[in-house]
């Protein structure tokens, strides 16, 4: 099976191919490197033994993706490429709008020409919007409230509209919860680009030294110690939930809407306090006010992922926590850490 996986150089994609590697598939990369590495292929090899094609390209560059298609007969696309932090995304929306949804829909007329109509989206539990209660499931009605989640909405949208057109179209948009972890191995995990927008990487790039403190914001929540609870898992709990949409893609018929998470909460001083625990390092932190917009507790409702696709995670948050130190530890610089090349 020939796959093309948008993104792959990147933290969720990289794991993903990893595991797609283990299973003998035949992987065409297609990454423009604008928040990844081409290191972590070296790394991806190490880890499988395995090499990945990869072909430097913008989806948003038809032609270039027309050539890819016509090189290469794909089977499926696994679509991870797209800007997705969500602070910069109320900075410079008109990049956001145009990589992300015009990227797609660059994506989708190229498959659609070539007849390739098996896809697995990255979408985001972003798109429950504020006012759902949790557990969150995948019935309830979408909102988004930055230009990150109404591009990862509207991409949806998009996807619905196209299996709705076209009942060749398989779809399965795995919206995500907080993925955070990294490969048992310390070699691949989350690489940010300049100050880390997620929590994890942040507290470990404190833990290693490279910043000075956290900010948590809010401790007034109504939750088990004041802080923001969510939804964590595993990154490759979450590589082998793709895995096993690609298996069950020709059980779905349309579009169908998956959450990937644990279904259950925890909070950020629960997460500073394991991180403590696991690492030894000390992690200051000051508690500054709430952001706008955030809400106390955001966790899923993971039962369609554990019917649908016999899917479930096996690794709690001590491993999650563990994997992530090693990552941060033995790579304080991320890929540009030249203990570990």
């Amino acid at each position: 099976m020939n796959l093309l996986i948008t993104g792959g150089t990147g933290y969720i994609g990289s794991h993903t191919v990893v595991e797609l590697l283990k299973l003998n598939k035949n992987i065409i990369i297609v990454d423009n490197l604008a928040n990844s590495s081409t290191k972590v292929l070296d790394r991806i090899k190490t880890i499988t033994g395995k090499t990945a094609t990869f072909i430097e390209a913008d989806i948003c560059d038809k032609s270039a993706l027309d050539k890819i298609f016509s090189e290469y007969n794909i089977d499926a696309v696994i679509h991870f490429a797209g800007l997705k932090a969500v602070g910069e995304s109320s900075q410079r929306p008109l990049s956001y709008y145009h990589n992300n949804v015009t990227g797609t829909i660059s994506l989708l007329k190229i498959m659609d020409k070539y007849k390739v109509k098996n896809l697995v989206f990255s979408s985001s539990a972003t798109v429950y919007g504020e006012n759902n209660p949790s557990p969150l499931d995948e019935g309830m009605p979408t909102s988004a409230t930055n230009p990150y989640g109404q591009t990862k909405l509207m991409i949806e949208h998009i996807l619905f509209d196209l299996a709705e057109s076209d009942s060749e179209w398989s779809i399965a948009c795995l919206r995500y919860f907080n993925p955070i972890g990294a490969h048992e191995s310390g070699l691949i995990g989350e690489n940010p680009n300049g100050v880390p927008n997620n929590l994890l990487p942040y507290v470990a790039q404190v833990a290693v030294g490279r910043l000075a403190q956290l900010q948590v914001f809010g401790d007034d929540y109504d939750t088990v110690d004041g802080t923001g609870v969510r939804d964590y898992i595993h990154v490759v709990d979450l590589a082998l939930g793709h895995v096993k949409a690609l298996d069950k893609l020709s059980e779905i018929n349309g579009c169908q809407a998956i959450n990937l998470g644990t279904g259950n909460g925890t909070s950020v001083l629960e997460i500073v306090n394991t991180f403590k625990a696991v690492s030894g390092q000390d992690i200051p932190y000051e508690i500054v006010p709430r952001r706008a917009g955030d809400i106390a507790t955001v966790f899923a409702d993971a039962s369609i992922a554990n019917d649908l696709l016999q899917w479930q995670t096996t690794r709690d948050l001590t491993m999650m926590i563990e994997d992530t130190w090693r990552w941060q530890s033995q790579n304080p610089n991320g890929f540009d850490s030249t203990s570990s090349e």
